[in-house]
C-alpha cells in the first residue's frame, strides 16, 4: 500500500508517521518538502504530487488552524482548508486513491448541551469554522472515496499544548482564571492518528465502499477548559510530588473573560457512536490520554 501523508509535522501528522509506517510505503511530506509538494497554499503542485506518485491513500493532516488569524487572513484560510482539500480530492478520484481528511467541531454553531451528530446542521461561528466546513463539502462533491475525521480539542505530546500552558502558569501564579462554558473532550493526537491507521486497514479490504462518509472521532467523556486544568494540575502533582507549582485557587470563569477574534463555540461535545459501531472501536475516556501525555512530558 502507498500512502501519502501530508502535515507530517503537525501533531496529528507526527503520530501518524509512527501509526501509519506499519501499512505500507509512506511519502510523508510538508511545505518545505522539495522532491515532491506537500504544500497546501500550492493546490495544483499538491494534485501533480498525487496524480505522478499515485497513492493508494492520502492522509490530509495539514491544515490552517489558527483560528483567530484566519479572521484576518481569510484568503489563505480558505485556500488551505477548502481549496486545496478540493484539488486533493479531485486527483484522488482520478487515481482510484481514498482521501482521509480531518475537520473539526467549529462547522457547528456551539449551541446546545448535546453531543454533535454527523447528519446535524452545519453554523460555523468563524472564518476558519466555514472554511473547514468548505474543505468538507469539497471533499464529498468530488466523489472520491473519502473518510473526513470531525475532532476537537486536540493535544500532542510533542510541543507546546493547554497542559503544558497549565503548568508553566501553575509554577508562576498561586491563582488561575480558566474558562468553565465551553465543553468539550481533550483528544490525544496519538489516538487520532492510531484510529486512522485502523480506519484505513478497514477501507482497504473488498466491498468497504459503504464505510466512506463523515465520523466524529475524539475521547470519550467531556469536561471543561476548567475541568481540564485542574486535572492537571492534580495529576501532575500525583507523578511529581516535588514540582514546584504555587497555584492553590483554579477559578472558573465564563468566555467572556477572554475576548478573541473569532468566537469560540461553547458545545464542542462530538457523538462518536457512528465512528464506534462502523469501525469496532472503544474511546477511551479523555483522562487516560491526558494522564500519559502527563507521564510523558514530566
Amino acid at each position: 500500500m502507498k500512502i501519502l501523508l501530508l502535515g507530517k509535522n503537525g501533531q496529528v501528522g507526527w503520530e501518524l508517521q509512527r501509526s501509519l509506517a506499519p501499512l505500507g510505503e509512506v511519502l510523508a511530506l510538508d511545505r518545505h518538502s522539495t522532491a515532491w509538494c506537500g504544500d497546501l497554499s500550492q493546490p495544483e503542485r499538491l494534485a501533480q504530487t498525487v496524480r505522478s506518485w499515485r497513492p493508494d491513500v492520502i492522509v490530509n493532516a495539514a491544515a490552517h488552524t489558527a483560528v483567530d488569524k484566519a479572521e484576518s487572513e481569510p484568503d489563505l484560510a480558505r485556500c488551505l482548508n477548502a481549496t486545496a482539500p478540493a484539488a486533493l480530492a479531485l486527483a484522488a478520484a482520478e487515481v482510484g486513491a481514498w482521501l482521509l481528511h480531518y475537520s473539526t467541531d467549529y462547522v457547528f454553531n456551539g449551541q446546545g448541551n448535546t453531543p454533535w451528530q454527523e447528519t446535524d446542521a452545519t453554523g460555523p461561528l468563524s472564518v476558519y469554522g466555514q472554511t473547514k466546513l468548505e474543505g468538507e463539502q469539497a471533499v464529498v462533491a468530488s466523489g472520491c472515496k473519502h473518510l473526513i475525521f470531525r475532532t476537537s480539542w486536540v493535544y500532542g505530546a510533542r510541543g507546546g499544548n493547554f497542559a503544558r500552558t497549565m503548568l508553566r502558569l501553575a509554577g508562576e501564579r498561586e491563582r488561575l482564571t480558566v474558562i468553565d462554558n465551553q465543553h468539550g473532550a481533550p483528544t490525544g493526537a496519538d489516538l487520532i492518528a492510531d484510529v486512522t491507521a485502523h480506519a484505513i486497514r478497514q477501507v482497504m479490504q473488498p466491498q468497504a465502499a459503504s464505510l466512506a462518509g463523515i465520523y466524529h472521532l475524539v475521547a470519550g467523556g467531556e469536561t471543561t477548559w476548567h475541568g481540564y486544568a485542574r486535572h492537571v494540575i492534580a495529576q501532575a502533582r500525583l507523578i511529581q510530588p516535588q514540582l514546584a507549582l504555587k497555584v492553590t485557587d483554579i477559578a472558573p470563569v465564563p468566555t467572556s473573560a477572554f475576548p478573541t477574534p473569532a468566537q469560540r463555540p461553547l458545545n464542542s461535545r462530538l457523538n462518536t457512536l457512528k465512528l464506534q459501531q462502523a469501525f469496532g472501536l472503544v474511546l477511551p475516556p479523555w483522562q487516560q490520554g491526558v494522564d500519559r501525555m502527563l507521564a510523558e512530558i514530566l
